[in-house]
């Protein structure tokens, strides 16, 4: 089954759709999220009410457009380019991050979001 969400911050409103993971159900549950966005390089992220523990096919070096969670900060994390600690094209994490699905399109839209903006993310119906 194809779960589909909506990220929404501002003006801007990305699809994303979520995979099959067991970290991606409790997201999927928890629906719907929001926050205050932080930035990190080509990174957003926000903390969110789900805890999860690391997954063992955790990973910190990720594809353009991943959406995972970070475990030691409670946080949903959208990558779209490098990061402070990337060491090639490809974003990478802080520390590992579970995957939970990817952005439809162009990530880089996310570039306009800056630091304190409020994001929303639901069920797309």
């Amino acid at each position: 089954m194809m779960r589909k969400i909506l990220i929404t911050i501002s003006n801007l409103s990305v699809s994303a759709e979520l995979n099959s993971s067991i970290s991606a159900d409790k997201i999927w549950e928890a629906l719907p999220l929001s926050g205050s966005v932080n930035v990190w390089g080509d990174e957003i992220y926000f903390e969110i009410p789900v805890s999860l523990k690391e997954v063992s096919d955790a990973q910190q070096e990720v594809e353009v457009g991943t959406l995972a969670y970070w475990p030691p900060g409670s946080a949903l994390c959208v990558f779209f380019g490098k990061t402070p600690v990337s060491t090639s094209d490809k974003p990478k994490a802080y520390s590992p991050v579970n995957i939970l699905g990817l952005v439809d399109g162009d990530s880089k839209v996310f570039k306009i979001v800056e630091a304190g903006d409020q994001i929303v993310i639901d069920k797309e119906t």
